[in-house]
């Protein structure tokens, strides 16, 4: 259960660092519940167990296309940013009735962090650095890998849960100007993110 619980806490490492995925996770989920908000940090587990199963498993013509193309992926995921931080700008925060058909847009939520998440190439050298430094042999430890990358998933998604619980329980103490508030500034943020993610490209 070693690699495992290696696993589990390269997860938790990951995910806990605040950035444009955790806006986004607490900013859904004080406007369309905590489901929405765990959902979102699920397809960022998600891609990040995509990318440690790449680094774990040892394939690196993957590894290889994405890093010698990550100006193209970044510039992209950049844009993506720019635009969902526009979009949170000018949304309006859902008001009780609204929040009950929060299931309704649930894919969006997901599919738009796991995109995010997987337009990161450099993620994917942090797995290849983090399990290099956890001497993990690829060649003979295939089992070991595996495990490895279920920590690595369960880890990061036990982080968004708790994230999003947590936020959940302050939800109910904001009004609707505050969560507007909260709309904008999380939206410049995340706008933020996605320029600077540009910028470093040239």
């Amino acid at each position: 259960m070693i690699p495992f619980l290696k696993g589990l806490l390269v997860g938790l490492s990951v995910a806990a660092p605040v950035g444009p995925i955790g806006l986004l996770c607490i900013q859904r989920t004080l406007n369309k519940g905590k489901l929405s908000g765990f959902l979102s940090g699920l397809g960022a587990a998600t891609a990040d167990a995509i990318y440690g199963f790449i680094a774990a498993f040892g394939l690196t013509f993957i590894s290889n296309f994405l890093i010698s193309n990550q100006a193209i992926i970044r510039l992209f995921g950049g844009m993506f940013l720019i635009y969902l931080g526009g979009k949170i700008i000018i949304s309006k925060p859902a008001n009780k009735s609204a929040k009950s058909k929060e299931g309704i847009r649930i894919l969006d939520d997901y599919l738009s962090t796991l995109l995010l998440t997987i337009t990161n190439p450099m993620t994917i050298m942090s797995f290849l650095a983090i399990f290099a430094g956890l001497g993990l042999n690829i060649e003979k430890s295939n089992i070991k890998a595996f495990l490895m990358v279920i920590g690595v998933f369960l880890g990061s998604s036990l982080w968004w849960l708790i994230l999003s619980n947590g936020i959940n329980l302050f939800k109910d103490k904001l009004n609707q100007q505050t969560l507007k508030y909260i709309n904008y500034v999380s939206g410049i943020i995340i706008v933020g993110f996605g320029i600077t993610a540009i910028i470093k490209l040239f």
